[in-house]
């Protein structure tokens, strides 16, 4: 079973590698072939004339925003939630829970309307804060059942020998959760990387360049073919340009994926 599925994984990224070596002529007259000769400087001219590297730079400016700031406000808020309950904790629980059903679709026209009365329309600043509610409601559901598993006896523990809440949260809970954080830390790195209909409706093209366009903007206004045959290897520089936005989640799934399965069972196997 695993045999074919890797198949299906792999052979698409092998195809897309291969292709980012070819002239356009390669491409259109043997699409399934190995390239005539190694062309690196492909990925050089993707970076430099396809503006690949703007787009590249930009992506990870909003992702590492997006994510810090989720993981700063979701772990916070799941761990008062899961240790501190006050009056209106669970139905304020359930609240963001609903966020996790709302579609996206539904509130685009609201959301334009408020960035853009926040002077934050077509900027990195905007698509971070968007970016982070929008991965609130899971970071905070997924982290309030894995405080949940910790011991409560270590905190007890803890505030016996003086330490004060920020103490116990810190130095206590932050290490025993790292599991978890590194999980969701993860999810939210690859679905922030990966957003599209968010940037491409907040993020409106500013120029002829597209400088302010994320990768996912840049490579389907590529894709396009807008002015899109302006070399003999044009069509192997947006196959470069797929190969460049996939190496980063792919690094960081490969680094991380111990821990994402370790996050990913605690709560059971507790």
């Amino acid at each position: 079973m695993l045999v074919p599925w890797a198949l299906v994984v792999l052979v698409p990224l092998v195809w897309i590698l291969a292709s980012s070596l070819k002239t356009n002529e390669e491409i259109y007259n043997d699409p399934f072939g190995l390239p005539g000769e190694l062309r690196l400087g492909v990925y050089v001219d993707a970076w430099q004339q396809a503006n690949i590297g703007a787009f590249f730079t930009n992506t990870v400016i909003v992702v590492s925003g997006g994510v810090v700031l989720t993981m700063l406000l979701s772990v916070m808020t799941a761990y008062v939630m899961a240790r501190y309950p006050f009056p209106g904790s669970r139905v304020l629980y359930w609240l963001y829970l609903a966020g996790m059903t709302f579609p996206v679709f539904l509130a685009i026209v609201p959301l334009v309307r408020i960035v853009q009365g926040l002077g934050l329309f077509a900027t990195n600043l905007g698509l971070v804060l968007v970016y982070a509610a929008f991965s609130l409601p899971f970071s905070i559901f997924f982290l309030t059942g894995f405080f949940r598993t910790l011991p409560k006896e270590l905190a007890e523990a803890a505030f016996l020998d003086g330490a004060g809440h920020f103490g116990v949260f810190f130095r206590i809970m932050l290490p025993l959760a790292r599991p978890g954080l590194i999980s969701i830390g993860v999810f939210n790195v690859l679905g922030q990387w990966n957003q599209f209909l968010l940037p491409q409706v907040l993020n409106p093209q500013q120029d002829e360049e597209r400088s302010n366009f994320v990768l996912s903007q840049g490579l389907a206004a590529l894709a396009l073919g807008e002015n899109y045959e302006t070399s003999p290897t044009s069509m192997a520089q947006l196959f470069a340009g797929l190969i460049i936005s996939m190496l980063p989640v792919l690094i960081v799934y490969v680094l991380f994926q111990r821990q994402v399965q370790e996050g990913l069972s605690a709560g059971a196997l507790k």
